[in-house]
């Protein structure tokens, strides 16, 4: 089977969120089918980092998004009906390549994550298509403006609109829309378009993500994430002022350690406050969050699977964090990790386990047991199989996932 894979990041490295689900997609079908990658680089650097991707497909077509001419198609669109974020990841010259290259070869599938470059591809009929929203994200950006003052709400709100209406006209025109959860499939069904709808979770390379020999520190805390990216900057300005002081009043020996990259001043600015480190950049997360006795994921805006959970617990690493954020991973709460909310719930959380040995290795344990029995690739590769059998069947077309994940003949022809 021929397929065209298109997605909004180059997916290589897989280092972040927005790269490792497509890759996992690229890298499961490449090994019975041939897979094209379109896709987009922000920079030069970033485009040879993405040269890795030529051994885990059959061919590539890679556009520079120039940021000046980016920046320029996001102010275009907002007089617009057009969604700005749409507006960045258009390329003309990735579109004209994606269009030749469908003109060229006869595609089976034409597999797309992330709305944001949906519209390459929107309109061409023959091929089944399947988009995968991944999270819905005009829903992020109206959680933005409940967060942000004005005027910025206002523009987030505007955002998250358009981007609603955007998304309730794109799924009408995919043969299937997936997405990451249970929770985010309810919010597209509710959407009311009449596509076919289904999920398939996020894994966590486990393997990678596992438990090493490095000396646990007891009275320290992890945070992993990209510290430009708005939620985490809030979630820890949050816990740096309202809860890490409570835990400090009782355990005064207690750190935190803010791991990720591009810190904001911001964040760079909480680097001054007692107990608390600013990494940055790190070539390796794995060591920070083994040496550490909790870690910490306080979202209050969160969508889909945050895959700094789903990688702390695989490492046995206690992880402690908000409702919402634990919406987005398939584990019981107080059994695989602790959901706590308001300040003093997350500082009573934390201290629980920092004071209680027994309870540290009952969730270290448990919660690496359930990302490898219920977050593996393997198991998401599974469900995703079982979803484009399902579509290839409802659609008419010649074939359907085999018991080891490859497509065999299905008798029927595409209808339509």
């Amino acid at each position: 089977m021929k397929v065209l894979l298109l997605c909004h990041r180059l997916p290589f490295p897989p280092n972040r969120g927005g790269k490792i689900r497509p890759f996992h997609v690229i890298d499961h079908l490449q090994r019975e089918h041939e897979v094209v990658v379109a896709s987009l680089a922000r920079s030069r650097a970033e485009e040879r980092e993405g040269e890795g991707l030529a051994a885990h497909c059959s061919g590539r077509l890679i556009e520079r998004i120039h940021p000046v001419a980016a920046l320029a198609r996001m102010l275009l669109a907002l007089p617009r009906g057009t969604p700005s974020s749409m507006g960045y990841f258009r390329s003309p010259a990735l579109a004209r390549r994606v269009r030749r290259e469908i003109e060229k070869q006869r595609f089976d599938l034409i597999f797309v994550h992330c709305s944001s470059v949906a519209p390459y591809v929107a309109g061409v009929e023959g091929p089944v298509k399947v988009l995968d929203f991944g999270d819905m994200d005009s829903q992020k950006w109206l959680s933005y403006a409940r967060w942000r003052p004005f005027p910025l709400s206002v523009g987030y709100r505007l955002e998250g609109k358009k981007l609603e209406r955007a998304e309730r006209a794109l799924a009408a025109r995919f043969d299937m829309c997936t997405v990451t959860t249970r929770l985010e499939m309810e919010t597209l069904v509710e959407f009311g378009t009449g596509a076919r709808v289904d999920w398939f979770p996020n894994g966590v390379d486990a393997e990678h993500f596992s438990p090493g020999g490095e000396a646990r520190d007891p009275d320290n805390l992890v945070f992993l994430g990209r510290m430009d990216y708005y939620p985490n900057v809030q979630c820890m300005q949050e816990f740096c002022a309202d809860v890490l002081p409570r835990i400090r009043g009782q355990r005064p020996r207690t750190t935190l350690t803010i791991v990720g990259a591009e810190p904001t001043a911001a964040v760079r600015a909480l680097g001054r406050l007692p107990g608390v480190t600013i990494t940055g950049s790190v070539p390796d997360v794995r060591p920070f969050a083994r040496r550490s006795a909790v870690a910490v994921a306080p979202l209050r805006i969160a969508r889909g699977t945050q895959n700094k959970i789903l990688e702390t617990m695989a490492m046995g690493v206690p992880t402690v964090t908000t409702e919402i954020a634990a919406r987005g991973v398939d584990v019981v709460a107080g059994e695989h990790l602790l959901v706590a909310t308001t300040p003093e719930e997350q500082a009573d959380a934390i201290l629980g386990i920092l004071e209680d040995p027994r309870e540290s290795r009952r969730l270290a344990e448990a919660g690496r047991a359930r990302m490898l029995s219920h977050h593996s690739w393997e198991r998401a590769m599974t469900e995703f199989d079982r979803i484009l059998g399902r579509t290839l069947r409802e659609t008419g077309t010649a074939t359907v996932p085999g018991r080891r994940g490859g497509l065999v003949a299905f008798e029927g022809e595409r209808k339509g």
